[in-house]
């Protein structure tokens, strides 16, 4: 389907929904694509014309050795140079495939900030149950009540075949990261002479295999999750609860507090939207998390196309254990040397708020990633449409399972000129997916029990 088509499509979808229709599946012929011509995500198997994206071949293959314990992720591209840096003094010669975002950060951090361009790799990869399940998902899986929720899918890439911007938004909510996991990592919020400290958090997952199936009680429960602060010692012992629901304008996300000095659990309702994320310093808002997260209500969703663009990608140099956080944690934003980016074409989908609604972001500008959908890169404005923050994913594929997930999660804030970092796990033990986790442990009693203080 050409550019063209593709928004075509987008818009008669976008009146579908804001007429309140159902927005029909893909037909099968459609959906034989996906393997063919299509990778069995919907992305385009094929490299661009210019030979700059090389064609998909599989992505990484699953290797149960991918860790070592020393360095962490072996990086399999640890042999590629820079083909060349983007600086404030080049910037304009690459602007067709930057992001405003982008731009900005090279003007406003002009002599320290700077994109370290690789040759690009098309990497990602997932197991053989993910693919079955999107395929099965292009068929069945369908938009309800406006787009603020989805039915009849699997858990992985609902819409492979994406007709609009919600589509496309819910392929990065519902992507695969896993059945149980359990990670640890940290982040930082510096300070603008470059001090900081560290939190150290816990957090569990457990994603619901019966999401998306209303006859079951739980089929509006996406996930399970469950946040716990180890570090520093003054906030060690606070812990949240998360039921992450699939359609939370039917039934809001259901959230709880653990607060060690008052050793209560107490119902969180403000845990959504633009209120402060965790250990944030108000540098990030709850629906940053994962880049973006939670419910769409609050916006309209326009499908801009696919673009090419220079996205961080592979960043298993970063992600090394070789690196302390002092390696990694700067002034201004984090150490542009140990960043690859490289091109690759991704999903442009625009959020817009709506008149009636309220948040600090009047504009959201969001670039997906075509193989994985994860969120990589976000502008965001401000309600005086001024650009005001970027957020950068800097992921990896965690090829001994293997899926797509990020090792930094970064927020800059273009006004004040600092930012937050998380997901940093560089000198925090390695992600477990092999957990045992029930719905039981994801409880406020069973929160109260397994309290730290």
């Amino acid at each position: 389907m050409t550019i063209s088509g593709l928004l075509y499509t987008s818009l008669c979808a976008t009146l579908l929904l804001g007429a309140g229709l159902a927005q029909a599946q893909v037909s099968a012929a459609e959906a034989a694509r996906l393997g063919q011509d299509l990778t069995p995500m919907g992305a385009e198997k094929a490299g661009n014309t210019a030979g700059t994206i090389p064609a998909w071949e599989g992505g990484l293959p699953r290797d149960p050795n991918a860790i070592d314990p020393a360095l962490g992720y072996r990086d399999p591209f640890a042999a590629d140079k820079p083909l060349f840096s983007i600086t404030a003094a080049n910037a304009e010669q690459y602007r067709d495939q930057l992001s405003p975002g982008q731009l900005a950060m090279l003007t406003r951090f002009s002599d320290s900030w700077k994109l370290n361009v690789y040759p690009t790799r098309r990497s990602a990869s997932y197991p053989h149950k993910v693919y079955a399940a999107a395929k099965h998902n292009a068929t069945s899986a369908k938009l309800i009540d406006g787009g603020n929720g989805i039915a009849d899918f699997k858990v992985a890439t609902p819409f492979p075949l994406p007709q609009s911007g919600l589509e496309v938004l819910w392929n990065h909510l519902v992507r695969y990261r896993g059945d149980n996991v359990k990670r640890y990592y940290a982040q930082a919020v510096p300070q603008a002479n470059g001090d900081y400290f560290m939190t150290k958090i816990e957090d569990l997952f457990l994603f619901n295999e019966a999401a998306g199936d209303h006859s079951q009680s739980n089929g509006n429960i996406l996930f399970y999750f469950r946040q716990s602060v180890l570090a520093p010692a003054r906030l060690a012992g606070t812990e949240l609860l998360v039921h992450e629901t699939v359609n939370q304008v039917k039934e809001p996300r259901l959230a709880w507090l653990y607060a060690s000095g008052q050793r209560r659990v107490r119902r969180a309702p403000n845990v959504a939207y633009d209120s402060p994320g965790t250990s944030s310093d108000g540098m990030r808002t709850t629906d940053n998390f994962d880049m973006f997260s939670g419910a769409p209500d609050k916006y309209d969703w326009e499908l801009m196309g696919k673009k090419e663009l220079y996205v961080p990608y592979n960043n298993y140099r970063l992600a090394s254990k070789r690196n302390s956080y002092s390696d990694i944690v700067k002034a201004g934003h984090v150490n542009p040397e140990l960043l690859r980016y490289e091109l690759h074409r991704v999903w442009h989908v625009r959020a817009t708020l709506k008149p009636e609604m309220r948040h600090q972001y009047k504009q959201r500008d969001m670039y997906f990633d075509e193989d994985s959908y994860q969120l990589l890169l976000v502008d965001h404005y401000d309600n005086r449409d001024t650009l005001w923050r970027v957020g950068e994913s800097y992921t990896i594929n965690l090829y001994d399972q293997p899926l797509i997930w990020t090792k930094g999660d970064a927020v800059y804030d273009l006004i004040g000129g600092r930012y937050v970092i998380g997901i940093l796990s560089n000198e925090e033990p390695a992600n477990q997916f092999d957990i045992a986790l029930k719905p039981s442990d994801f409880t406020p009693a069973q929160l109260r029990r397994d309290s730290r203080r």
